[in-house]
């Protein structure tokens, strides 16, 4: 994966902890390695074994993917800071996966803990929170003034679709079609999110950081709203 990212982690589950390292290519693809078995997704809530047959080894599989586990994983996150201009801050990832609730109704349990860390103080994302475009607007209402993230997230060319998207990875990135996107009023009336869909650059993950980024501001907020979108009251 060239050009990609390696993500120190740790996974735990009945049978112990091992550290692993997840690759990335920072768009639809992570891979890892975990007692010696190759595992491959396009999320990490969707981490299959590579060869399609579930191993010799113990682990636990819903739909084909790993469950029952927590997975832990830092991220270099970028941070513009004013006055003191772009910083690398680290992005601590916990997601735990329970078991299958039964047939036809996923995990009994899915949940998302994201901290930053930056100079010494902790941002953590609210309880509750399922993915990472509610954790990271959360974080970035909580950092001071003058401090924000600087990823795809925060990026001005970046949207979703109106039908909804996963944990993470299913971002559109509009960078090759900055014209088209620039009109982007909502997902209806003459210029709808659904006229430029198909004007995507690609898919990318939250946290991916290119360097055509522009800080999203109020003057443009596309189909998803502005960054951070408003706290629910």
């Amino acid at each position: 994966m060239s050009g990609g990212q390696f993500w120190p982690g740790l996974y735990t589950d009945r049978h112990g902890t091992e550290a692993v390292v997840f690759e990335t290519d920072g768009r639809e693809l992570i891979r890892t390695t975990i007692r010696g078995v190759r595992f491959e997704g396009s999320n990490m809530d969707d981490l299959g074994a590579l060869g399609g047959d579930p191993p010799d080894t113990p682990f636990a599989f819903f739909d084909g993917a790993l469950c029952s586990c927590l997975l832990e994983w830092e991220v270099p996150l970028s941070v513009a800071v004013e006055g003191q201009g772009v910083r690398t801050a680290v992005l601590d990832c916990a997601l735990r996966l329970g078991g299958p609730a039964g047939p036809g109704r996923g995990l009994d349990a899915e949940t998302l803990t994201t901290t930053l860390r930056l100079d010494g103080h902790e941002y953590r994302n609210a309880e509750g929170d399922d993915d990472f475009e509610d954790a990271l607007n959360e974080i970035q209402r909580q950092l001071p003034s003058g401090v924000r993230l600087r990823a795809c997230i925060a990026c001005a060319w970046s949207d979703y679709h109106p039908i909804g998207h996963g944990l993470t990875g299913d971002l559109a990135c509009f960078r090759t079609a900055k014209d088209i996107y620039r009109l982007v009023e909502g997902k209806r009336g003459p210029d709808n999110i659904f006229d430029a869909w198909d004007s995507r650059t690609e898919f990318v993950q939250e946290t991916w950081l290119c360097g055509e980024f522009e800080h999203r501001t109020a003057t443009h907020t596309g189909y998803r709203g502005p960054f951070p979108a408003p706290a629910w009251p």
